[in-house]
């Protein structure tokens, strides 16, 4: 529906539209602006309280041979804020609306003058939780876009550097932006992402990133190794920015989605570059070694103890001592599962006594279970390094797939025993090898297609001037 210049007919029909009368927080305040009637709508708390008594009190002192013909003349002449735009149609103006732009209509004017005096709650931009470093920034994003963006644009300062901004949802109408930098960026790629999200045909982005990851990349979900990485740290999105990725921010999201990403990626963290090329390096090869380690550690236990004849004299030691009551792969697959129970119940617990029911469950728990004869001590102890070794690398998506790789693993270890162990291990390869980025590119580049140069550049942590974060 189009505007009217009537301002009855205007008040009348939003009046409906937002169901003023039982939506408190949308709030209506009539005026008059140069001896005509005006009404300002505005959502409370979306609204900068001090912008619009300011521009209230410059429309107490127009007068009715002040005002100008048509609106466009009226917001460059009184609407003394920055950001104004002018709309015909109410589809526009409601979304504006509830985004937390104010929209003022005067009587003889047919179109609606938004004021972008909007101000969102937020906290504070402190360090993450998940991607901190032990040097370097301790700004993180958070839930506000607009924040978000400005934490890049601080470390960018560059007209190349562009942000797009695009909605999406049916009913959320929720904020995307994707940023990158002209010149660097893969314009196939982009073209692509922007087409499918100017295309999603959703209702809501319920989980934000998720959602939307699910919908630009709907394919070969049954792989769970990562085709986005996900960090919520503004120093490693600018610097992706910087090597030609494209950096996608949803609105209400604390986290940036970096793409397109393989798996060094993934592996790469910011810590490899807050510290000299030869600290970097080890460090960057130690993650890659233990990630490594949390796939194979208890499937080559389970290999050796299945065959004892196959376990050298200077690995006697790793022969359990105790008596076996129940299976060793029953006991690894147990605890598998009663890892992510106890870390999901961590999760729920409140803060303060977090610290203290940990204590009590690795006390007891690890205790009694061995005491009990449910657990070897030697199966408590590889699971408790495969546990605390996962948290080596930030990426939860790529902690889990290395778990359900994991998982066959030992499933197919206990029923085949070497030859399941082989075949566990090429499934392994392929789901890493075969799988692609969302440019179409290789997972494992650049062992496939190979490059020495760039191989030097994921293995060994090189200058600043080249480095990737």
């Amino acid at each position: 529906m189009k505007i009217s210049s009537n301002i009855q007919e205007n008040i009348a029909y939003f009046h409906q539209l937002l169901d003023v009368e039982k939506n408190f927080d949308v709030v209506y305040h009539s005026l008059e602006i140069g001896g005509r009637q005006a009404c300002l709508y505005f959502v409370d708390g979306f609204t900068k309280d001090e912008v619009l008594l300011r521009l209230m009190q410059t429309f107490v002192t127009v007068k009715p041979q002040d005002m100008p013909e048509n609106a466009h003349d009226f917001s460059k002449k009184y609407v003394s804020y920055g950001e104004t735009g002018l709309e015909t149609e109410d589809s526009p103006i409601v979304i504006q609306l509830l985004s937390g732009l104010s929209c003022l209509f005067v009587d003889g004017y047919d179109q609606c003058i938004t004021i972008d005096c909007r101000t969102y709650p937020a906290r504070g931009v402190a360090e993450p939780d998940k991607d901190k470093v032990l040097r370097g920034s301790r700004d993180g994003f958070v839930e506000t876009l607009i924040f978000n963006t400005a934490l890049i644009r601080r470390r960018i300062r560059d007209v190349a550097f562009t942000v797009e901004i695009m909605e999406t949802g049916e009913s959320s109408h929720t904020d995307i932006a994707i940023c990158y930098m002209k010149g660097r960026v893969d314009e196939e790629l982009l073209k692509k992402i922007q087409t499918r999200i100017r295309t999603l045909k959703v209702d809501a982005l319920t989980m934000n990133q998720e959602s939307l990851a699910e919908c630009l990349f709907p394919h070969k979900w049954f792989n769970p190794f990562p085709k986005f990485r996900f960090s919520e740290r503004p120093d490693t999105a600018a610097a992706s920015i910087l090597e030609g990725s494209i950096v996608i921010l949803v609105d209400n999201s604390p986290a940036c989605m970096i793409l397109p990403s393989s798996v060094f990626d993934i592996i790469e963290e910011a810590d490899d570059y807050y510290f000299p090329p030869i600290t970097g390096t080890y460090l960057r090869l130690s993650r890659m070694t233990v990630s490594l380690l949390t796939l194979l550690l208890t499937p080559v236990w389970l290999l050796f103890m299945q065959n004892p004849a196959w376990i050298p004299d200077w690995l006697a030691f790793i022969r359990l001592s105790d008596e076996i009551y129940v299976p060793i792969i029953y006991q690894l697959l147990i605890l598998e599962f009663a890892i992510d129970g106890l870390r999901l119940a961590a999760v729920n617990t409140p803060s303060m006594l977090t610290t203290p029911l940990s204590v009590i469950a690795g006390i007891v728990l690890g205790e009694y279970s061995v005491q009990s004869g449910w657990f070897n001590s030697e199966t408590m102890l590889y699971m408790a390094f495969v546990t605390i070794a996962n948290y080596s690398q930030a990426s939860f998506e790529l902690g889990y797939a290395l778990k359900f790789m994991r998982v066959i693993l030992l499933l197919l270890t206990s029923l085949f025993n070497l030859w399941g162990f082989l075949a566990g291990l090429l499934f392994t390869v392929c789901a890493i090898v075969f799988n692609k980025t969302i440019a179409g590119k290789s997972y494992i580049y650049p062992l496939i297609p190979f490059s020495w140069s760039e191989c030097k550049k994921r293995f060994l942590r090189g200058r600043l001037p080249h480095t990737r974060v």
